[in-house]
């Protein structure tokens, strides 16, 4: 009979698709008769456009992460109450999810990056292992741990992932501390194909054409982008919901290319700081501008990774809301080319996972 092997994917924007999705296509090369069941508060179209590989769906979300304003702004009233919300019925969440692990029974259940599934795979007497270059406990600690109501909440945190047999903490990552149990893991990304010939041929303009690609991981940003200034041979490609639509603007889903693909095409990306945009970003060779978020502490690590492996600069919000991104740009384009990091950890992950599987 095949092994089974149950994923639990955030659908807290889109980096942890990005991170995951690598590593599971590698594993059904090197396992090809394994059986897939991936659970995801994200559509099925919108795996699918990562995930290559056959999978049964549970569409569902078991965290949440932070809710946010905004791309960059966490709502930290509604973030304390779900929390609380979350863990005032603890235990008997931890034994939902156990019943639910023992129907579906598979053999090794893994995470990115969500907590309960771990709790309840102990209950249910199954191996587990989780992933990221973050994790929601130090994350609730840094921004919550003063409060006097999550010494407990943050205690059942951290008891979950502590139950997971390893941490593949993927590079770049927080140093995560409180976790005994890691193994580093190379940069994740996928290399996109160079479609810049069909990119100027769908949007129906020069190749000499500067293009920028704003890419916020799946979460909105309102960027103004009506008192942004129009500047020769510069266009933006930008998401299909922003409302703006100019002769140098044009939403990117309609041109219907894979995103890693389009990426690789662009001569830069706007972007936050997140796993997925930087490391495929460096890894494809693709200059980046980057807003910083607020008082994101994952993010300090992600900038320092990208500086020794990518082109890259900040901008303020200031320059951001007035779209004075000209100077910035030409000052991005005119750094020096560094080398490309090597995206192996797909492969690594996918080892160790195979050799796991190996054991039951």
């Amino acid at each position: 009979m095949a092994l089974h092997l149950f994923v639990d994917i955030s659908s807290h924007g889109f980096g942890h698709l990005a991170q995951v999705a690598p590593i599971l296509n590698e594993l059904a090369r090197l396992r090809p008769e394994l059986k897939l069941t991936v659970r995801s508060g994200l559509s099925l179209d919108k795996l699918r456009t990562r995930l290559h590989c056959d999978f049964e769906h549970i569409f569902g979300s078991s965290d949440f992460g932070f809710i946010m304003l905004d791309a960059v702004s966490i709502n930290f009233a509604a973030t304390a109450n779900a929390y609380r919300t979350q863990h005032s019925n603890w235990t008997q969440r931890v034994a939902d999810e156990a019943v639910l692990l023992r129907r579906l029974l598979p053999d090794l259940v893994l995470t990115d990056v969500a907590y309960l599934p771990l709790a309840g795979a102990v209950l249910a007497g199954i191996p587990s292992l989780s992933m990221c270059s973050l994790n929601w406990a130090d994350l609730f600690a840094h921004f919550f741990g003063h409060e006097a109501w999550a010494a407990t909440i943050h205690a059942e945190m951290l008891a979950a992932y502590r139950s997971a047999e390893c941490f593949l903490r993927l590079t770049p990552a927080m140093t995560m501390p409180d976790l005994p149990r890691q193994q580093a893991i190379a940069p994740v990304s996928v290399i996109g194909n160079d479609r810049r010939s069909l990119l100027c041929e769908r949007l129906a303009c020069s190749t000499q054409e500067k293009l920028v690609l704003i890419a916020f991981g799946g979460f909105d940003k309102d960027l103004a982008l009506e008192n942004w200034p129009q500047r020769k041979n510069l266009r933006w490609l930008i998401p299909q919901s922003g409302p703006i639509r100019r002769a140098d603007m044009a939403a990117f889903e309609p041109l219907e290319l894979p995103f890693t693909d389009l990426l690789h095409s662009v001569d830069a990306v706007l972007t936050k700081p997140g796993y997925g945009t930087f490391t495929e970003a460096a890894c494809n060779g693709v200059p980046v501008l980057y807003l910083r978020r607020d008082n994101w502490p994952e993010q300090d690590c992600l900038i320092a990774w990208l500086q020794e492996n990518a082109r890259c600069a900040e901008i303020s919000e200031t320059e951001l809301a007035n779209g004075q991104l000209g100077d910035a740009l030409d000052s991005l384009w005119q750094q020096a080319i560094v080398a490309l990091p090597r995206p192996d950890g797909a492969l690594e992950a996918a080892n160790y996972l195979a050799e796991r599987l190996g054991r039951l």
